[in-house]
């Protein structure tokens, strides 16, 4: 499931600490790496780097401030007609001994987790903050993804080795974003071209995923400050710099899939097509937020018209990340998915077959994709060690990924608890998208509504809850540390 980013634009109060102690305990989450697992990380720091010396291409990092785990470094140049983008991912099995403590470690962690006031990192800082992490001016081991594509930004040819790589400067979106809108140049030694170069292949990227019938999910950010009244709850619109750089991730991903279609061996990113269940709960959120969605519109045709600079738009954007559930990861060609099965393993919202190897710092089964192709690409076998995993892996990012998932829900229904803290007894216009299975408890109904202002939802209970009807609610009960949001029919 697509993830919900959160921030919290203060200092956060005892009681949201207490909160999310309380959920990562209860989620078994680990703050802190084993001894062995940190030593197994640090020696592997002096790791002697791949032979290639790719130093000389000015690639760039893109990402939020202060990030410092860096996966994709960046470089788009044009070929003749069409264009080259080389883009480089932090190489995990450069420093990950198979087998050893670290390894262990890993795959219990599944990926990084992220919340308001902190994460849970896949890795050892000293790896996914240090010397795995591709940090500007310093060499760094990659893989280097080679990518021609026509000038309709179709791809044409894939190739992937690691190489030596060296950042030139560490962007944020909106540095980029201003220099593409004709504002102040980027530092010394990043290309000039950059800014519009990314534009055009990403418009193009865009372009293609519309005719394939795809659809990005662009959700904003959403913040809790504070004002003299309290908590409030914000979001921060997305740039569209944001939609053009994961066009570059998604291209890549649409790259691997098919070099692990032609090694008769990989592991694929899947998507089912939305539940109906889950489209008819979004339209009743739409109807709360005040968002206008037309019969005979489909989610894709209505996503694709909405600001997230507009506050009901972004909040309509979060809750539209319900349509991305069910998501997995299918092995290919070690008693997996068979190729005779292949319409089993498209990705419905990027309605293509996909897989992840983009972020393996901050996720486990990235590192497997990309060894699967840097093995096709140099016409060698797959490492024993990655045919060995690839059944089990997709059982380990599943549960892993449901466990980060739970925590990111917990973290935001603390913080939509703490920006209703002290309104109890007020009444908020709502939809209820959702009633419990069940039936009645008791003569009282149990369900979910979803309030306008303030964007958020919460437990809601009545004698007949009207579902998808506009209603008003009264707050009955709110707790921060136990994450708990309680309306009853006003």
């Amino acid at each position: 499931m697509l993830s919900r980013y959160l921030a919290l634009d203060t200092a956060a109060p005892d009681e949201v600490h207490v909160a999310l102690e309380r959920l990562r305990a209860e989620l078994e989450i680990e703050p802190e790496f084993p001894p062995a697992a940190l030593a197994e990380a640090q020696a592997s720091v002096d790791t002697p780097l791949p032979q290639r010396d790719a130093t000389g291409i000015p690639f760039v990092t893109i990402d939020p401030p202060g990030s410092r785990d860096l996966d994709q470094a960046l470089h788009i140049e044009r070929d003749g007609e069409g264009f080259l983008v080389r883009y480089a991912i932090a190489s995990l099995a450069t420093f990950v001994q198979p087998g050893g403590a670290l390894d262990q470690e890993v795959h219990q962690r599944g990926v990084t987790v992220y919340g308001p006031t902190g994460s849970f990192p896949l890795h050892p800082p000293t790896l996914s903050a240090g010397a795995a992490s591709l940090l500007p001016e310093e060499d760094r081991p990659a893989c280097l993804w080679e990518l021609r594509l026509d000038g309709s930004g179709e791809l044409l040819e894939t190739r992937v080795e690691r190489a030596v790589v060296r950042s030139r400067a560490q962007l944020t979106y909106q540095q980029v974003q201003t220099a593409a809108d004709g504002g102040p140049a980027l530092p010394d030694g990043v290309p000039t071209d950059l800014p519009e170069l990314l534009r055009t292949v990403g418009d193009l990227r865009q372009n293609l995923e519309r005719q394939r019938g795809g659809v990005s999910l662009e959700i904003p950010e959403q913040h809790i400050e504070r004002n003299e009244h309290g908590y409030v709850l914000a979001f921060r619109a997305t740039l569209p710099v944001e939609g053009w750089n994961a066009q570059i991730s998604l291209l890549t991903g649409i790259a691997a899939a098919g070099l692990m279609r032609e090694a008769g061996v990989g592991i694929l990113r899947t998507l089912p097509d939305p539940d109906p269940r889950d489209v008819r709960r979004l339209r009743r959120a739409g109807a709360a937020l005040g968002v206008d969605w037309p019969e005979g519109t489909t989610y894709g045709e209505l996503l694709r018209t909405l600001d997230s600079a507009v506050p009901a738009h972004a909040a309509f954007l979060n809750e539209a990340t319900m349509l991305f559930r069910g998501a997995g990861y299918l092995a290919l060609g070690v008693g997996g998915v068979a190729d005779g099965d292949r319409p089993t393993t498209r990705h419905a919202a990027i309605a293509a077959e996909y897989a992840h190897v983009t972020a393996p710092l901050r996720r486990l089964v990235d590192r497997y994709g990309l060894e699967i192709c840097l093995a096709h690409c140099a016409g060698e076998q797959v490492p024993a060690w990655v045919i060995d995993a690839l059944p089990g892996l997709p059982s380990t990012m599943g549960r892993t990924t449901q466990r980060a998932n739970a925590y990111e829900r917990g973290a935001v229904d603390a913080l939509e608890a703490l920006v209703l803290e002290g309104r109890v007894g007020e009444v908020f216009e709502g939809v209820i998208v959702e009633s419990d299975d069940g039936g009645k408890i008791g003569g009282t109904e149990r369900g979910t509504v979803v309030v306008g202002s303030p964007a958020v939802e919460g437990r809601v209970e009545g004698a007949d809850l009207p579902v998808g009807e506009r209603i008003e609610v009264r707050l009955v009960e709110v707790d921060v540390p136990e994450r708990l949001v309680r309306f009853e029919l006003a």
